[in-house]
């Protein structure tokens, strides 16, 4: 077995076609592959969706061998500032193209620049089209100015469908030749959530520890809680009994090394699953969102953790 390189690199995709779970957004960029022409490019999405990758897949086709020499990555939270814009970015969009009609720009995590910075950006956009074309990157769009917004063609990607994270996971597997149980398959799309990254790295994690991978081996490795755990944790507060869920609190936070965040974020998945009316899930996600603020802004965790379970407690 072959650890050299990270699996989100060793098996990022090259080309458009090995995109997977992404099918009407791989046809819009190879419509632009086509006509050897495209417009500034939105890229919006969670972490781990496929951004990147298509951003430097749609480079490789679309300039060839000579793509290094015509593509520039920057990332925004990095440099976020004015200065980056004016410098970096300018000097190399003002420079015409190597064997291309254009250059591309891939600005990630753009959501990250100040409002000045996207600014002069906006600008930049607008003067060097002739030579060069942007794709920016971004988790909210919402948080890109409307003048950005209207000189891009937006595409949303939202988070991967579990059979897209099977099927690249299974590619993976027979390359490495590793077996993944059932239950770790399983395992592994519980902690991904629609996050092919976080997918990849869980898997190669796993793998360091034998060649064979199950569920057990997948929970240990994420420092997760299986969701059976954290469903005993919330019916053993709704049957008013609080010290029976405080002990297996004190499992979670003490043993397995949890975070505060982490398991709040845990139950509130783990509602919905659970055989109790609606109206009743209506209030625990109220309640949990409630004290997840509160561990936002920088309460104690334990402290806030025990209170939530406590008020599930009372009838």
């Amino acid at each position: 077995m072959s650890f050299e390189k990270p699996w989100t690199e060793k098996y990022r995709p090259v080309k458009l076609d090995d995109v997977v779970g992404r099918p009407y957004i791989v046809e819009r960029l190879k419509s632009y592959v086509s006509r050897n022409n495209m417009p500034h490019l939105l890229f919006a999405g969670p972490a781990g969706v496929g951004k990147t990758t298509c951003a430097l897949a749609l480079a490789r086709e679309m300039f060839g061998e000579s793509w290094h020499q015509n593509f520039q990555e920057t990332n925004a939270s990095d440099e976020r500032g004015i200065n980056v814009v004016r410098e970096r970015i300018k000097d190399f969009a003002r420079t015409m193209s190597m064997g291309g009609n254009f250059k591309i720009i891939f600005l990630d995590e753009s959501d990250a620049l100040t409002p000045d910075a996207q600014n002069a950006l906006r600008r930049t956009m607008e003067i060097y089209t002739s030579t060069c074309r942007f794709i920016l990157s971004c988790n909210y769009s919402s948080k890109i100015i409307p003048p950005i917004q209207s000189r891009c063609a937006i595409f949303r990607f939202g988070p991967l469908p579990e059979d897209a994270i099977l099927e690249k996971l299974a590619r993976i597997a027979e390359n490495e030749n590793i077996i993944i149980k059932d239950d770790g398959m399983d395992a592994i799309k519980y902690i991904a959530d629609g996050d092919m990254r976080k997918a990849e790295n869980t898997l190669q994690a796993a793998a360091f520890l034998g060649k064979e991978i199950n569920g057990e081996l997948v929970y240990q490795v994420s420092s997760r809680a299986r969701p059976e755990e954290i469903e005993d944790m919330i019916n053993a507060s709704l049957g008013g009994n609080f010290l029976a869920s405080r002990k297996l609190l004190d499992s979670l936070l003490i043993e397995k090394g949890l975070s505060g965040q982490d398991i709040i974020t845990q139950m509130h998945r783990q509602i919905m699953d659970l055989d109790i009316p609606e109206e009743r899930k209506v209030d625990l996600v109220d309640k949990i969102g409630e004290h997840e603020f509160r561990l936002v802004e920088g309460s104690n965790e334990r402290i806030q953790l025990e209170a939530l379970l406590a008020r599930l407690s009372k009838k």
